[in-house]
């Protein structure tokens, strides 16, 4: 029996009616049926499932929304097996990164939407750029190791794949906003009309957001957008995405060495520090950093029959930003300017405030093709993309009597990367209980450059990367793997800065696992060996904008355990642990001392824990409310490849309670949610990042003491 029904939505405030002729119950669930697998379509070339021999873990759009009150994606993933995160600021807003078993976020490949996200050149992923995304993500998979081939740099600890939500068959409408420490304030409103006519949909997001940061000056201001049009067929999805954001941050990426720490408390920051005319300490408040980045997507997805489906897409990521210092003591010459003469002396140095830019342009597409059956699933993808990036510095002001013009440019350098790679997957159940997994990539790479850091570069680098591994599935409960991934990577910009001439870095992934899922727990247990030849290790070293400095090591490994369960204790309470036990080491290392070349012999890893262990502990005393203890152990590490003690980390143990409500309401508002997030609720005073410079010893960058966050969440 047809009926005829309306769909209410909000845009700009305004509750708009639209008249939608609606259709017989049986096409209705037929239509969601489709549209579920044109979702799937689209998660099979970057996501992975249980028949595939690697190690992983998924985060849900509900998983993350209970802890979304502002924090950047590093901190809400912060809980996940072999994961360590930190922040600049120290309160997880503004500069965030994290690691997966001891590799840094250059070496962890990021996509959104099958997209590469990573950065061209520095290889790094900048959340700060995209402020509140989380609110815009559908769901999170987290693949540890080489993982299965994809689109963008190969992953030498990890791949991170996120996809942005899906479409709504129904019209909705959100408006969140969250308070709390350190000046923190989110403001976030979201619409979707819902599917018109069951074919269309337009969907969006605004947020703001600021904060002033737990250390000194480290203040945020970030705005941001999504903007998502869909067309929904019986067989095609086509979806247009454009997303972005703005932001401004005060700089913190210099961390605080001990005497300064001793001296001036945790919260102390010294960027921008300068001495006025008459002596006293000031700092410069427009030691910032500004950078807008927009990104357009275009998805085609076609399901051909019952076995065959396709997805195409272009993508465009345009950026363009500064940071600007004050700089004190710099040899003029260096920029361009003639010393003078003042009062018969010759003036060579002075203080100066700069600007340096980045113009850049990222674009190309990305493709993939599957064939599926019960038991042979194929995928052949690929894709081909070029960063093209423009950076130069301006002189804006120069405190000595020298000869310059405002904005005078001391230097400019153009940089292209290009990035081509073909594909083939495929899992077989060859026999009952027994699947094979086979993975072949090719990839080549080429990088230009005319830098004065970097000097003329004109690389060029061709990889094959092989992957394979069989599954055992034991009964309805247990299910064991094995797999081999090979991977090659290509250095960073700041490689041939500080090395001159880097050496691509090589590595051999062997996985063992274990998978159980019973009534009332599931239990993943992973083992790992992470083989490297020239691997590019963090050296403990910065560079003057904070960016961590890294060498080849020759050869090198980390080996581990990782577990992760998911426990059902009580009818109504959760447990969810994991922990890493790992080695981590160079063999062989080579180090200067006094301008000799020492060999080492083994030592650890830089930033690179032996123990890593997560607690999530949750209560759901009645029916939309979950109270959550969060706790997180770190332990030590070495700062640098040499073992030196004073370069080594504290380990840390940190304890946040998450409590979150959520209640319907009749009428036109659907519900409304409360979340409550007090982090380090035992104010333990730790650090979680640093630096080791051998001439004036360890840095440190501290996290923030108790803190909390709250908010309110309406839905429409």
């Amino acid at each position: 029996m047809k009926n005829k029904f309306s769909k209410s939505f909000l845009v700009c405030g305004l509750a708009i009616s639209l008249p939608v002729f609606g259709v017989a119950q049986e096409k209705v669930v037929n239509d969601s049926i489709q549209h579920t697998a044109l979702n799937e379509i689209v998660l099979s070339a970057t996501h992975i499932d249980e028949k595939t021999p690697i190690a992983f873990t998924n985060v849900s759009k509900r998983e993350l929304s209970k802890r979304n009150l502002g924090q950047d994606i590093p901190s809400l993933l912060g809980l996940l097996p072999s994961v360590v995160t930190t922040t600049d600021a120290g309160a997880g807003i503004g500069y965030s990164s994290f690691r997966v078993r001891g590799s840094d976020a250059t070496r962890v490949n990021v996509t959104l939407n099958g997209i590469p996200y990573n950065d061209g050149e520095s290889q790094g992923s900048f959340w700060v750029n995209m402020p509140d995304f989380t609110s815009s993500v559908q769901n999170i998979q987290l693949q540890r190791g080489v993982g299965t081939s994809t689109n963008g740099a190969a992953a030498f600890g990890a791949s991170l794949n996120l996809n942005t939500d899906e479409f709504s068959h129904e019209a909705n409408g959100e408006i969140s906003n969250s308070f709390g420490s350190y000046n923190t304030r989110k403001s976030t409103a979201k619409f979707s009309t819902g599917l018109i006519n069951n074919k269309f949909e337009l969907a969006g997001r605004l947020s703001d957001m600021k904060s002033d940061g737990y250390i000194d000056r480290a203040s945020a201001d970030m705005k941001s957008y999504f903007l998502q049009g869909a067309y929904v067929g019986e067989t095609t999805m086509i979806k247009a995405l454009v997303f972005g954001g703005k932001q401004k941050t005060y700089q913190a990426w210099s961390g605080v060495y001990q005497d300064d720490l001793d001296k001036y408390g945790r919260r102390y920051n010294p960027a921008g520090k300068y001495k006025d005319d008459n002596g006293n300490e000031q700092f410069y408040k427009n030691e910032t950093d500004n950078y807008i980045q927009k990104h357009y997507q275009l998805h085609w997805t076609e399901r051909w029959n019952d076995a065959w489906s396709s997805n195409v897409s272009l993508h465009y990521t345009k950026g363009d930003g500064y940071y600007e210092n004050y700089k004190k003591k710099q040899d003029l010459e260096s920029y361009g300017l003639s010393p003078v003469i003042v009062d018969g002396k010759d003036i060579r140095e002075s203080d100066l405030i700069r600007r340096k830019h980045l113009d850049n342009h990222f674009y190309g597409m990305v493709f993939n093709t599957k064939y599926a059956t019960d038991k042979l699933s194929v995928v052949l993808g690929g894709g081909a993309n070029k960063y093209e990036g423009d950076h130069f510095g301006e002189i804006l002001w120069v405190k000595e009597a020298v000869k310059h013009s405002y904005k005078q440019e001391y230097y400019r350098d153009d940089a292209v990367k290009t990035d081509m790679n073909f594909y083939a997957k495929a899992t077989w159940q060859f026999v009952d209980k027994w699947s094979l997994f086979g993975d072949m990539q090719y990839r080549r790479v080429t990088y230009e450059a005319n830098g004065i850091e970097t000097g003329l570069v004109n690389d060029k680098f061709n990889f094959f990367n092989p992957k394979g591994g069989i599954t055992y599935q034991l009964d309805n409960q247990n299910q064991f793997y094995f797999s081999y991934a090979r991977a090659n990577r290509e250095p960073n910009r700041k490689d041939y800065e500080g090395l001159g001439k880097p050496k691509a870095e090589k590595l051999n992934d062997y996985e063992l696992g274990w998978r159980h899922k019973g009534e009332r727990a599931s239990i993943n247990v992973n083992a790992y060996l992470m083989d490297y030849k020239d691997q590019l290790i963090l050296t403990g070293e910065i560079n003057d904008v904070g960016g961590m400095l890294r060498a080849n090591s020759g050869d090198s490994y980390r080996l581990g355990l990782e577990v992760e369960a998911n426990v059902k204790v009580l009818d109504k309470v959760y447990w969810s642990p994991s922990l890493t036990i790992s080695t981590n080491k160079n063999k062989n290392f080579k180090t200067n001392i006094d301008e000799q070349s020492v060999n080492l012999g083994t030592t650890n890893i830089a930033f690179s824990p032996d123990f890593i262990a997560s607690n999530t502990l949750t209560y759901l005393p009645i029916k939309g409310m979950s109270v959550s203890l969060l706790t997180k152990f770190v332990g030590e590490q070495y700062m640098a490849n040499i073992d030196a003690k004073e370069s080594k980390l504290d380990s840390y143990f940190i304890n946040d309670l998450n409590a979150t409500y959520e209640f319907p309401i009749k009428g036109w508002v659907k519900s409304i949610g409360v979340s409550v997030l007090a982090n380090n609720i035992f104010n333990v005073k730790y650090i979680s990042n640093g630096y080791y410079d051998t001439d004036w010893g360890p840095a440190y960058y501290s996290q923030a003491e108790f803190n909390i966050l709250g908010g309110v969440t309406i839905k429409f």
